[in-house]
Order: C-alpha cells, then structure tokens, then sequence
C-alpha cells in the first residue's frame, strides 16, 4: 500500500532512486506482487502462479522491486522437488513512499484485485459531500489516522488478508443555475369611459344589417 498523504508532493527529478522506487510502483503488477508478499514470504515461481505469469518475466519484476528496497530476499528454502528456493517478504516502504500523480495506477490495481472476488464479498460506500477546505482537511486527516491506527498494529495470527482502499475526489457536480426573474404579465389598459362611449356611437352609426 502507498501513503497517499504525499499525492503533492514533488519527487525531485535529480534523485535516481526516488526516480526508480516511482518507475517501480508505477506498474499494477508490481503492487500485487508487494501486497501478495505483505503477510507471506513467497518465492517467484508462486508469485507467477498467483498471478498467472510467466515465471522469467515475473523474475524480472521480482528483481525490479528487490532492487528498489520495497521486496526483501529472506532465508532460502528447500522446495518441493528438492530444489533451492529464494522466497521474498515487502519491506514496507510502499506505504511510506510519495507516489505524486500515480493515483490512476492504484485504481487500476484495485480493479484487477476485485476481478475475482464474489460481489458478496464487496463492502463498498459511495458518499456525496460538500466540504470546505477545513473540513475537507479534518476528513483526510481523520481518515489517515485510522489507517495508520491498523497498520501500525501486528498482523492477527488467526486473520484473514484483506485490501482497502479510499479515493477522494471531486465531484463532477456543479451548482445548479441560478432560476429565472419571474415573468409578469401585464394587461392591456382598460380605456376610459369616454373612449367606451365613442366607440359605441361610432359603431351604431353604421347601417343596420339587411333583415333588422
């Protein structure tokens, strides 16, 4: 998991291992890799079964994240057929290290881990509110702070592994345009009683119509 806190935060361009941790977890498959490694040491030829990869080409990821500091080479083992095997833990820096503008990656991470979930199995909430910067500030702060509550506590030995993830974002949802001024009807000016009068001799005067 990354530590969202530093989405502003700038990496600078003259740090190459800055440069190549974010190269390194710009990849959704790198991600799933550290979080199948959070809890269990794993070798390269389960990570590739897990994730239905080849295993030269999930070595080279293997690699990547070895190098970069967020997989750690633990004690080898004996595998199933007798062979040596090396299996890989996280470190725990993802969580510590700014990913400026990869909030994209981490959705497209979340989309690829719920792919083979039951939708039973979804707890999810979709909240709209309006906040102002404060309040908008005492939500992430609060929010951060319960995360790092749990994260900071040892793993239970009878869990289960879960994923969580938030996303805060703007709402495509602008202001209503403001309504219309009424629009007043105004009726005709009544006329005065002489215009009535006139109007009246005026139309007697004519001929009478034939048969009347």
């Amino acid at each position: 998991m990354t530590d969202q806190r530093a989405e502003d935060e700038v990496v600078p361009q003259t740090d190459p291992e800055a440069e190549a941790r974010l190269r390194a977890l710009s990849s959704p498959l790198r991600l799933r890799v550290l979080r199948l490694c959070a809890f269990e040491a794993r070798t390269n030829k389960e990570l590739a079964e897990l994730l239905d990869m080849n295993p030269g080409t999930m070595l080279h990821h293997v690699r990547t994240l070895v190098q970069t500091g967020f997989l750690s080479a633990q004690p080898e083992r004996t595998g199933a057929q007798g062979s040596r095997e090396v299996p890989y833990r996280a470190t725990g820096l993802s969580w510590r290290t700014p990913m400026p503008h990869r909030s994209r990656v981490l959705v497209e991470v979340f989309l690829q881990q719920i792919e083979r979930v039951d939708s039973e199995d979804l707890d999810t909430t979709w909240l709209g509110l309006k906040l102002n910067a404060e309040h908008k500030a005492e939500l992430q702060d609060r929010l951060l702070q319960l995360l790092e509550e749990f994260k900071d506590r040892e793993p239970d030995p009878d869990g289960e592994a879960y994923s969580l993830f938030t996303a805060l974002h703007p709402d495509l949802n602008p202001p209503a345009a403001p309504p219309s001024p009424p629009v007043v009807e105004c009726a005709p000016p009544s006329r005065s009683l002489s215009e009535r009068s006139e109007t009246k001799r005026v139309v007697h005067r004519g001929p009478l119509p034939p048969g009347r």
